[in-house]
């Protein structure tokens, strides 16, 4: 198997990709992640999927480069991480009693090759009736301003919820894993025969 990279340094990434029991290293692609006027947030991810994983392919000229991108959706309105806790409070408020979808661009790229697959995994949460004390309450707690929609769903994020609606729980913390074992394939890597022994 050529050498997998994910082009994220995110911990949560890390930590899922982990789940797949196959070595792998981490790469931070320096991208600028603006939306582009008129861009659908499924457009949006899925660019910026692919310009993560193409923006270290430079370091890694003939290996499996794996890049992936999330937002939030509501009201019509592209949303992404809070960066701070005025922020997270407003996309919070503006949560309260919604229904927000998360879309997740996924792409896996053969540097080698020069050869892109990649889909685009929606996720729905269906959020509580919010008071601003439950938002700062969560908030001080776990601080989630690097995260898409100013939660964690693997955390305390979980109680701001009424209901979670996608096919692979993974996608809502920024890796859809049932996806990316199928992209994964597509590239002539079958998880399972490659596995480690721990």
């Amino acid at each position: 198997m050529k050498k997998l990279v994910l082009g994220s340094t995110s911990p949560f990434r890390k930590e899922i990709l982990a789940k797949l029991n196959i070595p792998f290293v981490c790469a931070k692609p320096n991208i600028d992640e603006s939306a582009f006027d008129d861009e659908s947030p499924v457009e949006l991810v899925e660019r910026l999927a692919i310009e993560k994983a193409k923006a270290v392919a430079g370091e890694f000229p003939d290996a499996l480069i794996i890049g992936s991108d999330q937002v939030a959706m509501c009201d019509g309105e592209i949303l992404g991480k809070p960066h701070n806790f005025e922020n997270a409070v407003k996309q919070l408020e503006k949560f309260s009693n919604k229904t927000v979808v998360f879309y997740t661009g996924l792409c896996v790229y053969d540097s080698g090759l020069d050869y892109t697959t990649a889909v685009i995994e929606p996720f729905l949460v269906h959020f509580n009736q919010l008071s601003l004390s439950d938002i700062e309450n969560y908030l001080h707690a776990e601080q989630p301003y690097n995260c898409a929609g100013s939660f964690k769903s693997e955390g305390l994020g979980i109680c701001l919820f009424k209901k979670l609606e996608g096919d692979d729980p993974n996608t809502l913390i920024g890796l859809p894993l049932i996806k990316l074992v199928e992209l994964l394939k597509q590239h002539d890597v079958n998880v399972l025969a490659e596995q480690v022994s721990v």
